[in-house]
């Protein structure tokens, strides 16, 4: 029998007309253990093996998120914060701690300079542990690095308002659930000739869709050792 889904929460998502249901995640038969040791190791293989299909466009700005990690109770968990209403851009939405590269720095300096930013959060260059693959995002035409990076313990937190109304943390034990993930398959341009991978994370409280979930798609399919990417 299938799980019945989380409520999520009220981000709107513009689903198009022509969508279609996809099938279980990749990892519904993965047995990996998610302890925070181990995703890292997976995380650093997957490192090593990463080659970017592609590089930013003329018109994208390059930016940097911070996938931070830490050690709970089950496993790993990663941190989320929801943005801030008073945004011009994807207001309301589940993201990383992130925003633009500056001139004079690279994607791990921004990373962790906006994480310090918008939450607090303080991360030594010694806990980041690799990156994640690269993506473009449409609306706000960036093109964004994940920097994965660890945090001892889980640290009191400082929110800008200005940017950020929510930060929490989320097991990745719980965001592979098969009540929270679903993904399904979308047409756009009234075209069924090219259809793209969705994914949603339906927590009791919150959805995380777009970029977001798609760094957080991938973090899982690395932490339990599986293809993260979906079959044509």
């Amino acid at each position: 029998m299938t799980a019945a889904r989380r409520p999520g929460g009220t981000q709107r998502i513009p689903s198009p007309a022509a969508r279609r249901p996809a099938g279980r995640a990749v990892w519904s038969t993965a047995t990996a253990s998610l302890s925070l040791v181990d995703v890292l190791a997976r995380v650093t293989d997957h490192q090593e093996r990463l080659a970017d299909d592609h590089t930013p466009r003329s018109d994208e700005r390059v930016s940097a998120v911070l996938v931070a990690l830490t050690d709970g109770p089950h496993g790993a968990e990663v941190l989320l914060t929801r943005r801030s209403e008073k945004l011009s851009n994807h207001k309301g939405e589940i993201s990383f701690p992130g925003g633009r590269v500056d001139p004079d720095e690279d994607v791990v300096s921004a990373a962790r300079r906006e994480a310090h930013e918008e939450v607090g959060l303080v991360v030594h260059s010694s806990a980041v542990h690799g990156r994640l693959s690269s993506l473009s995002t449409f609306v706000s035409k960036s093109y964004i690095v994940p920097v994965v990076a660890t945090v001892d313990d889980k640290p009191a937190l400082s929110l800008q308002d200005a940017e950020v109304d929510r930060a929490f943390w989320v097991p990745l034990r719980e965001l592979a659930a098969p009540d929270v993930f679903e993904w399904e398959w979308w047409s756009f341009n009234h075209s069924s000739d090219v259809e793209r991978p969705m994914y949603f994370f339906y927590l009791h409280d919150e959805t995380v869709w777009g970029a977001t979930a798609r760094v957080l798609h991938e973090l899982l399919c690395v932490a339990h050792g599986v293809d993260h990417r979906e079959p044509g």
